[in-house]
């Protein structure tokens, strides 16, 4: 394998055409492993995207090497929720064959819910691999959050819930559908020690190797602290969807009254109305709707620190080997721009954290508020948790470091050498404007 690889990305979303992270990591493997010589196309699923946001997100662009294949289908929402319904592509099977069908050396599925489901891991040739972005492989809601209420255990009541969450329940899911299509794939991609954990005890079979995502320099860099983040009035940001699962509403409360620094949000989702009513309209708290490239890179790099609240399983932990450390994406994407975090305390995120001293951790709201005091008020104690959380980023995040594991995963499976990485010279990821191709 000594070669430039042809690699094809099967998802749902891809941006612009975009909500979560898994999207935004499908861009950035394609658009890295295309600066580096190989050829990759994506095919997405435009009209899935369409259901709930008619305006695309601006702000990607694409590598040369990447070619884009936006699928749209003459039955508009009828083909993703046919889909959805069947665990089967049905309008766009025969488009997604003909792409397949070229001969790439590596299939690697993401998203599937809404472009194929199960059905779709049978199709193409070669190495096969498929990541495990969220809990939809086990759960109907992708979440692991029962009721929209709390942390799911077992998956007892998935009827009821999938209605809770205002979604038809999934006919295909009684079947031995998703068993048999799961194995063609070699080998599925979880991005956390609890990813993986939580696949396995739910009773999904197949092989399931830890590989962390990673963060590129370009968004968001080194940044040189003054002793305050911003001349302005310093801040604590929030970057997600904005979902019960994600706690928000756990930490508005304290932001109205709290008064020596603001809370940015940067996200939206199906939450936003409730907690902007929540927050009273308090001129403390700022909703800035998505945030993307540069802009986020900057939210980061001038926020005192990255507030994550979340009541869910949280993805990460420090009892992986030091090699595979794990973390959510936003904390990767606040430790790429030395900017420290503060975590709640559930799960596995608050030990990484005091592991590897890269933030703080709480437990009440007191805490909570004793903690944007400290990084408030002592600058010291900010530049050194945001330069213990770059460190940790360096040595485990890095497109460098991802990419290595990925091909030698890559060459593994296909019984060859591995794949030399080939090293960029300073900013070599020469991008042009997308140009997106209806299939």
């Amino acid at each position: 394998m000594n070669r430039p690889l042809r690699f094809c990305m099967v998802t749902t979303f891809y941006p612009p055409y975009n909500f979560g992270g898994d999207g935004v990591y499908v861009h950035r493997l394609s658009n890295e492993l295309a600066a580096r010589g190989h050829h990759v196309e994506v095919i997405h699923c435009i009209d899935t995207y369409r259901l709930t946001a008619p305006e695309p997100a601006d702000g990607y662009q694409d590598h040369p090497n990447v070619k884009v294949h936006g699928l749209r289908s003459g039955v508009g929402a009828l083909s993703p929720l046919a889909t959805h319904q069947t665990g089967r592509p049905w309008f766009k099977s025969k488009r997604i064959q003909e792409i397949l069908d070229q001969n790439f050396d590596v299939v690697h599925f993401h998203n599937i819910s809404s472009i194929g489901g199960p059905k779709i891991l049978e199709y193409g040739r070669g190495v096969k691999l498929c990541t495990l972005h969220d809990f939809w492989m086990v759960c109907p809601t992708h979440a692991l959050f029962r009721f929209n209420r709390k942390p799911c255990p077992e998956p007892t009541q998935c009827v009821r819930c999938s209605l809770s969450y205002k979604r038809p329940p999934q006919l295909w899911r009684g079947s031995s559908l998703l068993k048999d299509s799961a194995r063609h794939i070699d080998a599925f991609i979880a991005p956390s020690t609890t990813s993986r954990r939580k696949h396995l005890e739910m009773g999904f079979e197949g092989r399931i190797e830890l590989l962390p995502n990673f963060v590129p320099v370009a968004d968001g860099g080194r940044a040189d602290f003054a002793d305050q983040p911003s001349p302005r009035r310093p801040y604590f940001l929030f970057v997600g969807r904005l979902e019960k699962l994600k706690g928000l509403d756990t930490i508005i409360s304290a932001f109205r009254k709290y008064r020596n620094a603001q809370l940015w949000i940067a996200g939206t989702g199906s939450e936003e109305a409730a907690l902007r009513e929540l927050s009273g309209g308090s001129e403390n708290i700022r909703f800035l709707g998505h945030q993307s490239g540069d802009a986020l890179g900057k939210l980061y790099r001038e926020a005192v620190a990255l507030l994550y609240p979340s009541v869910n399983f949280q993805t990460g932990g420090s009892n992986a080997p030091v090699a595979r450390l794990s973390a959510p994406l936003v904390l990767m994407e606040a430790f790429s721009t030395q900017t420290p975090v503060i975590v709640s305390n559930v799960g596995r995120i608050p030990k990484l954290i005091e592991d590897t001293g890269s933030g703080l951790a709480y437990s009440t709201e007191r805490e909570l508020l004793a903690a944007l005091d400290e990084l408030t008020t002592r600058p010291a104690k900010r530049r050194e948790l945001g330069t213990n959380g770059y460190r940790v980023y360096q040595a485990n995040w890095t497109p460098e470091v991802h990419l290595e594991r990925y091909l030698a995963l890559v060459a593994e499976i296909a019984g060859e050498p591995p794949v030399p990485l080939r090293k960029l010279p300073t900013r070599e990821r020469a991008v042009r404007p997308r140009e997106l191709q209806a299939g």
